[in-house]
Parts: C-alpha cells; structure tokens; sequence
C-alpha cells in the first residue's frame, strides 16, 4: 500500500523541484556546454524495478571519449577523463538533478537502491537475496548515507535489504534528511573508487 502513496509523493516532490530548480538547472546546461564539447546529458543502462532496464540521466561529467558502461572505479586514473565542471558537479552530487526527469516518468523514486548499472551482475546478485532488486531504484537511499562509495559489495546490497524491510513514510524521512547533510559533509565519496571500507570491487 505505501508503494502506491510514495509514487505519488514522488511525483509531486519532484514536479515541484523540477520547476523551482529550472533556473539553476539551465546554468548547469550552459556551464556543462562551454566547459567541453559533447551533449549536456549522460544517458546509462541501469536496472530498474524486478530488474527491468531503463536509461538513467545524469548531467556529464566526463569527456566523449571515456569507455562506456564502465564503473568509474574500474577506469585507469579516472581523473583524467573528468571534466573541471564535471568535478564540482560530481563532489556536489548535482550531477544526479536529472534524475528528477527518471523519477517524474516513474523509473526511479526518491528514495531506493541506487540503480546498479546493467552489467554490475556481482551487485544485481547480491541484491536478489534481500528483494532490493524488487523494488523502484532510488535517488539516494539508506547504504549512501551509511558509505555510499566506501561500501563493497556485500555490505552495500545489505543495507539495501534493510531499506526493504523498513521501508515507509518516515524511513524514508530519515533517508532524505540523511542524504543532505551527507552531501552537504562530502561523505562516503571515493572518486574513481568503491569500496575503500574493504575490498576494491
């Protein structure tokens, strides 16, 4: 039942974000443009609900010619492949804003598992063993305001069953109001890495 209620709030929340944010969000777009050639956007395979694929959105950071449908973790010195707007965007996680498109055509929520990239079958397989591949992808959720990039594998798809058998109303309160002073701290970012808190997936 609370699945059906959160749908709406996120529809709501992010309609009413999208259009306070447009003023920024068109800055963003002209920064992104003058700071190196290529489209504003980023488009990526992820997984959705029950493991269904969908195209997620996220403002580029990095240069054309970065390998595709690679985790920047597994890139050699991803830094070089990341743009000087691309950096501030990604430290400030604005780089996720689009999302907000993903979540008002109903791919993601605000609050759920982040989407595993479509070939993060290590991630996807954890996942099915606490039902958090059964559930809409979020924004953010309850493993990145407990690690977010520092978490391998095992813990993060842990946390995210937690996030399954807690999930509500005010769970996800406490997920949101997590994520903005987790953002606002810069916690749990590793550029180029996942899971610093053991080993390198």
């Amino acid at each position: 039942m609370y699945q059906i209620v959160k749908r709406g709030i996120d529809f709501v929340l992010a309609l009413i974000g999208g259009i306070v944010l447009l003023p920024f969000f068109l800055i963003l777009c002209i920064a992104i443009k003058l700071d190196s050639p290529g489209p504003i956007f980023f488009r990526q395979k992820r997984v959705g609900k029950n493991k269904k694929h969908f195209m997620i959105l996220k403002f580029r950071t990095m240069r054309i010619d970065t390998p595709k449908d690679c985790p920047t973790h597994l890139l050699e010195n991803p830094e070089q492949y990341i743009t000087k707007v691309g950096k501030f965007l990604r430290k400030t996680s604005l780089d996720e804003l689009p999302q907000i498109i993903n979540i008002l055509v109903g791919n993601m929520s605000i609050i759920g598992p982040r989407p595993a990239l479509w070939n993060q079958f290590d991630l996807i397989e954890e996942r099915d063993k606490y039902g958090a591949n059964d559930i809409m992808p979020g924004l953010t959720g309850w493993a990145q305001i407990n690690g977010r990039d520092e978490l391998p594998i095992d813990v993060k798809a842990k946390l995210d069953g937690v996030y399954v058998e807690k999930m509500s109303f005010l769970f996800d309160c406490r997920c949101f109001l997590g994520t903005i002073k987790s953002v606002w701290k810069h916690d749990g970012v590793v550029e180029g890495g996942t899971g610093a808190m053991g080993k390198d997936d």
